[in-house]
Formats: structure tokens, sequence, C-alpha cells
């Protein structure tokens, strides 16, 4: 347990400084450690060391995958630097992903704050980018109004089976892109003020 720097001696709770995931099963891991003022990734062969003060932008986002809809990402952009990508989710079997959810969102709370301290001017940026997003909302809403018409029609036909059918499709449509477009609504957003919609699933 760390002390506080007022040298009372006050325990002070230990804060995440590294985290480790697998974004694809045969893939190496990634793993990224806050080193000070500096973040230090690496990947099998592949390594970097990024000064805080030189990341420009950070964006985050609901990424669900099928084989687990409970998944957030970071994107960094830095001088320097590739474009990374941390992900709340590794891959642990074949057939099953393991959720880091409070890890992942420790660290990345830590990670806004040690980048705030750095004061660069970075942007931080939430949801998806607005030219996939509206396009995307337009098309998704267009979808679900043909639905629902299809829904009508197969009732006035008396066909209620088929309309039991497609009513069961459209509110489990309505229900996993409501949450998606509602969680990727672009915008900015205060490092201090983390959406927090875009670290749990709360």
């Amino acid at each position: 347990m760390s002390l506080d720097r007022a040298g009372a001696g006050t325990p002070r709770a230990e804060v995440p400084t590294a985290y480790v995931f697998r974004p694809s099963l045969m893939g190496a891991p990634w793993e990224f450690r806050l080193a000070g003022d500096a973040l230090d990734w690496a990947s099998g062969r592949k390594s970097g060391h990024i000064p805080l003060r030189s990341i420009r932008r950070l964006r985050l986002s609901y990424r669900p995958a099928s084989m687990q809809p409970h998944r957030f990402m970071t994107e960094l952009w830095a001088e320097g630097a590739p474009k990374l990508e941390i992900l709340s989710s590794s891959w642990k079997s074949m057939v099953e992903q393991e959720r880091f959810d409070k890890k992942y969102a420790d660290f990345i709370g830590e990670l806004h704050r040690r980048i705030a301290s750095a004061a660069p001017p970075a942007r931080f940026e939430q949801g998806s980018h607005p030219l996939l997003y509206w396009p995307g909302l337009t098309v998704f809403a267009g979808v679900a109004l043909g639905l629902a018409w299809l829904v009508v029609r197969a009732v006035q036909a008396g066909t209620n089976a088929g309309a039991v059918i497609v009513g069961a499709f459209l509110t489990l449509f309505l229900w996993q892109g409501g949450n998606f477009f509602r969680r990727n609504r672009p915008g900015y957003y205060r490092p201090e003020a983390i959406p927090p919609e875009l670290m749990s699933m709360g």
C-alpha cells in the first residue's frame, strides 16, 4: 500500500498502471503500462514508448462482438506512434471471451487522469465517427419502420403467428440496435468526466 505525499502516513489506494488483453485467439496479447509520464505498449515483437504529452486524440466507443456483446474500446492517436486500440474483453478460449470491465475502467480512468495532468492539447471524443453514425442511424430507423409495417400487415392479414415472429425480431432489433446507437452517439467529453455508458454495461 503506497502512502500519500502529504506525509501523514495516510494509505492511498493503489492506482492501476498495467492492462493486458488478447484481441484474438491466435495473436499475441497486448500489454499496456503507465510509466510516469509515458505509456509503454508491447505485442509480440512490436513495442513502443509514448510520452503522454504527445497524445493528441482519444476516442471511447461501445464495440459489441458476436462472441462478446459487452465490449468497449479506447482508440489512441499520438505523434510518432501507430494507432492503438484497447479492448475491455480478452479471448479466453475458442468459444469464450472474458470480460475485464473493472480492470479496463480502472486503467482507462487512470490513463485519462495522467493525460490531463500532462496537459497536452489532446482531444477526447466519444462514440462513432459522425460520418458512420448518422447514415447508420438512418438505415436502422428505416429497417425498424419496415419491420413495424410488416407486423401491421401480418395482423391485418390474420397471420398472427407471422406477426408474433416478426414482432419478436423487431423487439430484439430495437433493443440491440438502440443500445448501440444510444451509447455511440458522437460527441466530446472532458477527461475528468468520462462517459459512464462507454465504460460499463450499467
